[in-house]
């Protein structure tokens, strides 16, 4: 890994509240064959042993950025895409991994392909169990009206995620979370292009944890979600056309708009989601 930023394509954001020795995982999971531009954001860590590694790294040239007060995941992402300059950026939260190679490979394909805004593939969960969560190859504004299937690991082009403010809360910085589903929902509306690495290619790995933030969120969805609509007025009022050209089969179509959206998340979701993962709904079976 090469902190160098003059001839970095690619940089990477990592975020960080109290996130002890995962820290150093993700960090150590960075390894391309190529200058990649690293930096920390610490979010106001109060953990000793995290602010004692956060130290450690910035002695061995990492660059960490002390963020006051603090302020959630979505303002440490911007303050690290703000403190960069790679004309690519790839966010790794502390509890997730990169896959040694694949920020070079991603670079490649949005090299190749000027007109796209974002080079994303399938993700490999770990930690409770194991699965290839399988990602839709391009980016359908109706699905993302409904639900984000689109994972916060990928590739994004700089000079179109930065002027939309990068990642933003949708209900403000009192109403933090669904800072990625707010980010893909700004691309669907501006008619924006992704690029897909192939069925069953993982580009980044995302550690499944029992708490944190994304549960929190999921806990207001209804709220969040009612900021996202608000945020989104084009998106919503083409659904209708959207639907049209979704390549969603028609009992998909017909089932998003109920199951997702502004109504509660199914109470019993723990337990419907480890059958549908048995069947390979929205997985790639192994």
């Amino acid at each position: 890994m090469d902190a160098g930023s003059l001839q970095a394509r690619v940089a990477v954001v990592i975020p960080c509240f109290n996130a002890g020795p995962m820290l150093l995982e993700a960090l150590a999971s960075v390894q391309e064959p190529e200058p990649v531009e690293v930096v920390v954001v610490d979010d106001q860590s109060t953990d000793p042993a995290t602010l004692e590694l956060l130290d450690r790294v910035e002695s061995g040239g990492v660059r960490v950025i002390r963020q006051t007060p603090n302020g959630g995941c979505a303002v440490a992402r911007t303050t690290g895409v703000e403190a960069t300059s790679a004309p690519y950026l790839f966010p790794l939260d502390t509890d997730d991994l990169a896959i040694p190679g694949m920020l070079s490979q991603l670079a490649d394909q949005l090299d190749e392909d000027p007109g796209a805004a974002v080079c994303a593939g399938d993700y490999e969960e770990f930690g409770a169990y194991e699965v290839m969560r399988a990602v839709p190859d391009r980016l359908d504004p109706f699905r993302v009206a409904y639900t984000n299937e689109y994972a916060v690991g990928a590739l994004y082009r700089r000079s179109v995620v930065q002027p939309l403010g990068s990642w933003r809360d949708p209900g403000g910085p009192g109403q933090r979370g669904y800072e990625d589903w707010n980010l893909w929902m700004d691309l669907a509306e501006r008619g924006e292009r992704m690029i897909h690495m192939g069925p069953g290619v993982p580009v980044y790995r995302r550690r499944v944890l029992e708490t944190g933030v994304n549960h929190d969120s999921r806990r207001r969805h209804a709220k969040l979600y009612r900021s996202l609509r608000e945020s989104h007025p084009d998106l919503f009022a083409r659904v209708g056309e959207h639907r049209r050209g979704s390549d969603l089969s028609r009992v998909r179509k017909l089932l998003y708009p109920v199951i997702y959206g502004d109504r509660r998340l199914l109470r019993g979701e723990r337990f419907i989601k480890p059958v549908l993962d048995r069947v390979g709904v929205w997985t790639l079976r192994r």
